[in-house]
């Protein structure tokens, strides 16, 4: 397979230094199309790679929450294009045969294959294998003519072409199916951008749909005729106040450790004079006029740091990794710490280094913050973590991994 790839990978470079211009356009048309058929090929090659690694933890074995972790990292994609990319890999290994010879054909594309293999489910489960084998005919035979979206449409009448005598009793059963998948593919993506803002992409269910037009709707009205925002920028602004309002109530869950809250760090000066900038706790940083709005409605709980930004003193020290100990690990760690994990605070547990069992103190040069996954890692693997000479946390690998043992830190938290 190595070589196949290679040799394929040569030709493909050899395409790309051919000078399209010198082509006539019948010539450059029929290029294009092969370009799509090899294209979706690759696909199917990378999909049954991808599957195969999944299948054997090869993620999970080196460290890696997931495998979309893992090939996050491995391949420099996004997380969310390395979860669809797991997700199309489980597809593919469960479509029909057919859907998977025309993927690999370079007859339909990967999108097309996830719709295929959606309607096909649906067509088995209300009218049986026959038909369903009929569908797989008909809906690759479409696929040639139609994108993905259009597909999905056509195929909710699928049944009027490979089952005509069942085809209203279906079309009950698909919009039950409907509701089902609506239920399971409920989601919010929250996508951090360069400059610190948010990007939110979602489904919601028809009832968290209701709920939360019910809460942002009578905020988004103009409060007046010189409110210049658009439309979107009233919805935005909406859902921060529904937020504050939140965390008001003082009733939201505690959040490892601490309750629901944000926090900012700041000089005195800064505060007091309203001068320079402060730091979020996810990195990034406030004007100090902002930070002023924010105090008048805040707990102010006074901390000393070091020349190199290590938290010295942070408030009264505690039995347990709570309260300001807490803070000052958010501080120092600014997440989980393990090598290539990108988990917030909020998400981390605090970890003795030296177990408490074996006499380790709860102290910050005793402490790290790791996320549930790579905190159950440590514990049941042969990695090991300590603290490097400027008081930050690396962990060692293991020797199967990594023989000569360099330590790792995670680059992903990193400020300076």
């Amino acid at each position: 397979m190595i070589d196949a790839l290679e040799q394929a990978e040569a030709a493909v470079a050899a395409c790309f230094e051919t000078a399209a211009w010198a082509a006539t356009e019948r010539d450059l048309v029929a290029a294009l199309d092969a370009t799509h058929r090899l294209e979706q090929r690759l696909a199917a090659v990378k999909l049954t790679l991808v599957r195969e690694l999944d299948g054997r933890g090869t993620a999970t074995a080196q460290g890696a929450s997931s495998t979309a972790v893992w090939l996050r990292d491995r391949l420099r994609l996004g997380v969310g294009a390395a979860r669809r990319l797991v997700e199309l890999a489980a597809t593919l290994d469960t479509a029909p045969p057919g859907v998977r010879d025309a993927l690999a054909g370079g007859v339909v594309d990967v999108e097309q294959v996830r719709v295929i293999a959606a309607t096909v489910e649906t067509v088995h489960t209300a009218a049986g294998t026959e038909a369903a084998d009929k569908a797989v005919g008909v809906l690759v035979e479409w696929a040639a003519q139609f994108d993905a979206t259009l597909l999905r449409r056509l195929g909710t009448r699928i049944l009027d072409h490979v089952a005509p005598d069942v085809a209203q009793a279906a079309a009950e059963a698909a919009l039950r199916a409907q509701e089902s998948r609506a239920a399971r593919d409920r989601h919010v993506t929250i996508s951090e951008q360069s400059d610190g803002r948010l990007r939110l992409a979602g489904i919601l269910d028809t009832e968290a749909a209701a709920a939360l037009r019910a809460a942002i709707d009578p905020l988004t009205t103009p409060t007046g005729p010189d409110d210049a925002r658009t439309p979107g920028q009233r919805r935005h602004d909406a859902l921060a106040d529904v937020c504050r309002l939140a965390l008001r109530t003082g009733e939201l869950p505690e959040n490892g450790g601490d309750l629901a809250q944000v926090v900012v760090t700041t000089g005195y000066d800064e505060l007091t004079r309203q001068l320079g900038t402060a730091a979020l706790d996810t990195g990034r940083h406030l004007s100090a006029e902002a930070v002023r709005r924010l105090a008048c409605d805040a707990a102010i709980l006074p901390a000393v740091l070091g020349g190199a930004g290590q938290p010295l003193d942070i408030g009264r020290q505690r039995r347990l990794i709570t309260g300001p100990l807490r803070r000052a690990l958010v501080l120092r760690d600014r997440g989980c710490a393990f090598p290539g994990c990108d988990r917030p605070p909020r998400w981390c547990d605090a970890h003795h280094i030296q177990h408490w069992a074996d006499g380790g103190s709860t102290s910050l040069t005793n402490a790290v913050l790791l996320c549930g996954h790579h905190h159950r890692h440590l514990h049941h693997s042969d990695w090991a973590v300590r603290l490097g000479d400027d008081g930050h946390p690396e962990f060692i690998p293991p020797a199967w991994l990594d023989p000569e043992q360099v330590p790792r830190r995670n680059q992903y938290h990193r400020r300076r």
